[in-house]
């Protein structure tokens, strides 16, 4: 007889004292980056409709609870296992992690080691042990870093990638004064419900019946059929509707994808079009269109005056032009997205977000030709291009909430506009952002000589921004091989799949006395060392090969490397007409560096600003 027991649980009942693990035959750890973006915004929006700073922490009992759906567990001699929801539960351990080392220096928080790490029958070990895992858990927990570079293990490196996409995205709301209240509520208000089974057996035959049991119709499935019923006067008419609709449907549905693109579409679609409200996520606003049309199929039921859909005649075009329409320029994106594209190189390099399809189509009109629909994707790709840049060297959030708030204003005026009014819209925002390349670099005409005067903040590594980092220096080494006529694959620099895959290289090696004459103190030398003028990419192997070399003698190995490496060599700018004559019409100061002192690392900065600079210059939008 099947046996469960359901209980609703905190993340303190879950974790607190009791232990976990899964099968060999379980899948991977599996989440991307938007999956801790979207439960950050989730979290953040809940938590701060009720917040305010005067309030005790008592009264944190009372704020909005959270539910973050169902888990399945089972107990196998006297251990537990997670069937269902390791995904969540893994993430959740990440987040324990992170706020274990923001409570450094704040005894006001909550001490959440517990939670992550406890001992049981004299033995220590981490509230969910999986094998081949507690290694990375061990040094996040213990350093906040674990060097995955040469680890097979795709949960392993996907662990320490969302453990960095963590440090990233965690809201800065939540954190000083407010984080205290927040470990409160996030122990204590958010729920989730536990079917425990007595036996693994019945464990998954309570997951097959979740998830396999049944005809359970969705979102699509069941818009489809209020379109549908509501074109009443020519039966042909509903047909040759409903036809079309499989169709394109179909389309969508073959994109291989760990998403539903069809539902991604809808979602998309009325959102850039429709969307007249977003709750800010410190408000407990119940307007808020934009939150709502994630349930689109009953959004388009109570808003039917508003999209336009009256009579018979208005569903039938809703589904045969407006909605046929779209989605195909929905295809158009996702496809350049997926590839570079000599057209559309910008979609590719906005690939991961998903803001970008929203942009392009709020300003493409019913009836636009393909011409000037393809202008428009591209205006708006080239927008997103350089206003996500300019972010990242500004140390500002890119995530695709935060660029969704940011952003969500500004792309309702842009619905239905004519292109060149797109144009000018695009450049005036641009013109009036805060952040600009000068962040990299804050004082590009400061006097060399003086260096050891200066004082400034510039862009450079930090643990929250490598993956910004690897991404421009990327962009950058990409863009200098194909302005020289060089064979390039930006994705070969971005990619973690290949057999050797780039990483951030120092320049300088981590050795204070190498440089104990320049330099005031260690600490001084480590915020030189990780400058962004200080860094390029190289091939994993080779990057650790060259690591601890002094820099005259690394140096002379750069000439093989790529070409932003190898114009540190003075051999680089001989016999390489491509070169110096890119160098001369670009106005680009490229030198070599025989020495890397601080002066050269400064100079290497600016030069790195200049290059930004033109890559992301908005005169490219006046180029369309």
């Amino acid at each position: 007889m099947l046996q469960i027991d359901p209980n609703r649980k905190t993340i303190d009942d879950l974790f607190g004292g009791k232990k976990y693990t899964i099968d060999f035959y379980q899948r991977e750890y599996e989440w991307e980056r938007r999956h801790i973006d979207e439960l950050f915004d989730d979290f953040e929006t809940r938590f701060q409709s009720e917040h305010k700073p005067k309030n005790t922490r008592k009264a944190v009992e009372k704020y909005p609870r959270y539910f973050l759906g169902t888990i399945i567990t089972s107990k196998e001699e006297g251990q537990n296992y997670i069937v269902d929801g390791q995904q969540r539960l893994t993430t959740l351990t990440l987040l324990l992690i992170h706020i274990h080392h923001l409570r450094k220096g704040n005894s006001a928080v909550p001490d959440v080691s517990r939670l992550i790490y406890s001992e049981s029958f004299g033995e220590p070990s981490f509230n969910i042990s999986v094998p081949g895992r507690d290694e990375c858990l061990d040094r996040l927990y213990k350093k906040g870093k674990f060097d995955d570079s040469y680890h097979e293990d795709l949960s392993v490196r996907n662990l320490v990638s969302r453990y960095r996409d963590v440090q990233e995205l965690f809201p800065d709301s939540l954190k000083g004064d407010a984080l205290p209240y927040f470990v409160d509520w996030l122990i204590n208000n958010v729920d989730l419900v536990e079917i425990a089974a007595f036996t693994n057996h019945d464990a998954f035959t309570i997951f097959e019946t979740m998830n396999d049991r049944g005809l359970n119709l969705g979102q699509v499935d069941m818009l489809k059929g209020f379109l549908l019923a509501n074109i009443t006067d020519d039966i042909q008419k509903r047909e040759e509707a409903s036809a079309k609709w499989k169709n394109r449907i179909d389309q969508l549905r073959s994109i291989e994808s760990k998403t539903k693109k069809d539902h991604d579409f809808f979602i998309t679609w009325l959102r850039a079009k429709h969307a007249d409200s977003k709750r800010s996520r410190y408000s407990s606003s119940a307007e808020n269109d934009f939150d709502d049309i994630s349930r689109f199929h009953r959004w388009v039921r109570s808003k039917t005056t508003q999209i336009g859909l009256v009579n018979s005649k208005d569903f039938h075009d809703f589904i045969t032009q407006n909605f046929l329409q779209f989605s195909i320029h929905y295809l158009t994106m996702l496809d350049a997205s997926s590839q570079l594209n000599s057209e559309f190189d910008e979609m590719y390099y906005n690939s991961s977000l998903e803001v970008q399809y929203m942009l392009a189509l709020a300003p493409i009109k019913l009836g636009d030709s393909r011409d000037i629909v393809r202008k428009k994707m591209k205006l708006t790709a080239i927008f997103l291009d350089i206003y996500v840049v300019r972010r990242m060297v500004n140390f500002k959030r890119v995530g695709n909430s935060t660029l969704q708030d940011s952003l969500f204003s500004f792309f309702k005026e842009l619905r239905d506009i004519e292109t060149i009014d797109l144009q000018l819209q695009l450049i005036d925002f641009l013109s009036s952002m805060e952040e600009t390349f000068e962040g990299i670099f804050e004082d590009s005409n400061l006097l060399f000589p003086q260096l050891k005067d200066f004082k400034g903040k510039e862009f450079g590594l930090t643990q929250r921004n490598s993956g910004h980092i690897k991404y421009i220096l990327a962009r950058i080494t990409a863009w200098i091989e194909l302005k020289t006529g060089t064979p390039t694959d930006f994705s070969a620099y971005t990619s973690t799949e290949r057999e050797r895959p780039f990483e951030i290289e120092h320049i300088l090696a981590n050795d204070f006395e190498q440089h104990r004459d320049e330099y005031a103190g260690e600490d001084e030398f480590l915020r030189y060392r990780n400058y962004f003028g200080g860094l390029v990419l190289l091939p994993r192997g080779t990057n650790q090969s060259y690591s601890d070399m002094p820099y005259e003698e690394k140096v002379t190995h750069y000439p093989k490397e790529n070409l932003l490496a190898a114009s540190l060599h003075p051999k680089t700018y001989e016999n390489n007409p491509n070169f110096t004559n890119f160098v001369h019409h670009s106005g680009l100061p490229f030198k070599p560096h025989t020495q890397f002192k601080k002066a050269d690392l400064m100079e290497r900065q600016e030069l790195y600003r200049q290059i930004c600079e033109q890559i992301w210059s908005p005169d490219r939008l006046n180029a369309i």
